[in-house]
């Protein structure tokens, strides 16, 4: 039985669903496929992830192809109520998730889910997987594997299979190009900035940002603020990664640096305490702190309320005032949670295409390959990326060149010389 706040929002969330499916047309496509082919048929999906209309489509797609789904919330501030209740009343899926819940409720959904018996396993996370293998042990041999589609999530599944304590097979669907280079770079880039705009009405045209991280997700950042008119700083523990930075031409300091320059701080590290009190301590008054890393996690909310002597909550939508004892004013958007989801609508659905496309041929694989696999981390076969960049190229209406022959016997051969 779902769990969800108002089935009477179904039919908002339909309209919802089918305007972010008409720039999805790479998932549309492999739905259609999905109808006739049914690689899934018979089997139970149990989902963790963020409740948005992109995801409605790809539950959707799932379900053309034979399976059923139970869907729960990653993050119970990115819950979109209205999607929700379409997805139970109009499409047939089980949903545990309410936009707002608590700690309790987050995991109560999670459990949930999990109770539907999955054969297969979709996190976004690896909260759902860390579920099973530390609370629903007993349901460790039903489940025959799983994907897990963030960077912060494929990081704790590799320290389970390096622990050995990895009991099924998962694919990190993250790590293809067609997700990890276009969803964080270009999703995360734009729509962090648009949930930083929406809570706050600043003009970062000007404004010193500091980007706390310069992988897919920070460089994104960096690239789109910069076309703001904004001055860039990144901090970095990586030396390869600062120094690209740098030679983008990016001012690279360590965060202790750049706390007293930033007008507005953005995290994407996948790391914890990353802005601490010592940080808050010398900010400006007015400094906007953003999150866009998957946990809240990276700005140490609990040291900030305790260096703080009030907080004004809510002085704009999903933005809590923080007042220090000189006075100055912190401004933390939508609970240090991530921005982008919170504050805004995440990703454009133009960009999750891709990432749900991957996402859905991988589990039609999976449901083909799952005996043939070990416990461990597994990478999306690379015909499953190209096959989901031609889509989207065609889609575009954008044509490639091919190869000749000579050209393909020139790459094979290691006879030719110059």
């Amino acid at each position: 039985m779902s769990d969800i706040a108002d089935v009477s929002l179904a039919y908002e969330g339909v309209k919802r669903i089918e305007w972010a499916d008409r720039t999805m047309p790479v998932l549309r496509q492999i739905r259609e496929r999905f109808a006739a082919e049914r690689p899934l048929a018979g089997f139970r999906i149990a989902a963790c992830m963020h409740v948005t209309t992109e995801t409605a489509n790809l539950i959707r797609t799932l379900q053309a192809g034979g399976a059923s789904v139970a869907l729960a919330a990653s993050n119970p501030l990115s819950t979109q109520d209205d999607t929700a209740a379409a997805l139970v009343q109009e499409y047939g899926a089980e949903v545990f998730a309410r936009s707002g819940t608590d700690r309790e409720g987050y995991y109560r959904h999670i459990h949930q889910a999990l109770e539907t018996r999955p054969d297969f396993v979709l996190d976004d996370g690896c909260d759902l997987v860390n579920t099973l293998h530390i609370d629903r042990t007993d349901l460790l041999d039903t489940v025959k594997g799983g994907c897990e589609e963030t960077t912060t999530g494929v990081i704790r599944l590799h320290q389970m299979a390096r622990e050995g304590a990895l009991r099924f097979p998962m694919v990190a669907v993250n790590d293809t190009d067609t997700k990890h280079m276009f969803d964080n770079r270009y999703g995360t880039g734009q729509s962090t900035l648009d949930g930083i705009i929406r809570a706050t009405n600043a003009l970062l045209a000007g404004k010193t940002i500091v980007i706390a991280g310069f992988g897919y997700c920070g460089r994104g950042l960096a690239e789109r603020a910069r076309g703001l008119g904004a001055l860039v700083v990144v901090t970095e523990i990586d030396p390869v990664k600062a120094l690209d930075a740098a030679l983008q031409g990016f001012t690279v300091q360590p965060m202790a640096e750049a706390a007293p320059r930033g007008d507005v701080f953005i995290t994407v590290t996948g790391n914890r305490d990353v802005i601490t009190p010592e940080h808050f301590a010398v900010m400006k008054d007015g400094a906007i702190l953003a999150n866009s890393g998957h946990f809240d996690i990276e700005i140490d909310v609990r040291g900030l309320a305790e260096l703080a002597v009030g907080v004004n909550e809510g002085v704009r939508p999903m933005a809590d005032e923080y007042v220090l004892a000189d006075g100055r004013r912190l401004v933390l958007l939508a609970e240090g949670r991530l921005v982008n989801l919170a504050a805004a609508e995440g990703h454009p659905a133009a960009v999750m295409d891709m990432s749900f496309a991957d996402q859905a041929l991988t589990c039609a694989w999976l449901a083909a390959a799952y005996a043939t696999l070990e416990p461990a981390v597994h990478d999306v076969p690379k015909e499953i990326d190209t096959e989901v960049a031609r889509l989207k190229l065609a889609s575009m209406a954008i044509g490639i060149d091919a190869l000749t022959a000579d050209q393909e016997d020139y790459l094979h051969s290691w006879r030719l010389g110059s």
